[in-house]
């Protein structure tokens, strides 16, 4: 049975790619909900065509295998990153700019937590193989980052691989300590305390 509140990957159907529901794009979206659950060794193709209301035959057909799902549903992920940079205004100082980028990655991230729940399992749990969703998404920061230092909009008093990893630890610390936060005020918070939202960040 299709379960659409495990499968449907939040806000991206309607407010990233709209009209995009096509057979193929239902496969792969559900391959995304799936793995982020479930992790893509533990989702099986018969569970994707179920979630995706299709044939294991016709999932067959659009990826083949699950690694070309992984594929797809990487380049989803990392497309996704690209478009939403990409919609930034680029303007302002270096930290001005930096810091609308960061803003602008937080949001797509919240209004995308699939997206958040495949990447910490696939980041902190994967092969780390080159052409992985990491990988992927540094060549894509390192490209944003020689952009952003030909136009006078980032330093060119640190190297590219310095700016590429403050970054990708800028935009994804958060991601991965929050739920390190949750748990310890969960543990030994006061009854009815907060979880305090984590702000990470690197000095320069």
């Amino acid at each position: 049975m299709n379960n659409e509140k495990e499968t449907k990957p939040d806000a991206l159907s309607t407010a990233w790619s709209p009209g995009d529901l096509t057979s193929k794009a239902r496969i792969r979206n559900a391959a995304l909900g799936l793995f982020a659950r479930h992790g893509e060794d533990g989702t099986s193709m018969r569970a994707i065509a179920a979630a995706a209301d299709v044939t294991v035959g016709l999932v067959a057909h659009h990826y083949g295998t699950k690694d070309g799902l992984r594929e797809a549903v990487d380049s989803l992920v990392v497309n996704l990153f690209a478009d939403t940079l990409k919609s930034t205004p680029m303007t302002g100082s270096p930290r001005q700019t930096a810091s609308l980028r960061d803003a602008a990655v937080a949001e797509m991230l919240q209004a995308n937590p699939t997206i958040v729940d495949y990447l910490r399992r696939s980041l902190l749990t994967g092969t780390g193989q080159p052409g992985d969703v990491l990988s992927r998404l540094v060549t894509l920061t390192a490209e944003q980052t020689r952009a952003l230092r030909g136009s006078g909009l980032a330093s060119t008093d640190r190297s590219v691989t310095e700016q590429t990893v403050t970054t990708i630890v800028r935009q994804f610390g958060r991601l991965f300590l929050q739920p390190l936060v949750n748990r310890i005020v969960d543990e030994l918070g006061e009854p009815g305390e907060s979880h305090p939202e984590l702000t990470v960040g690197i000095k320069g």
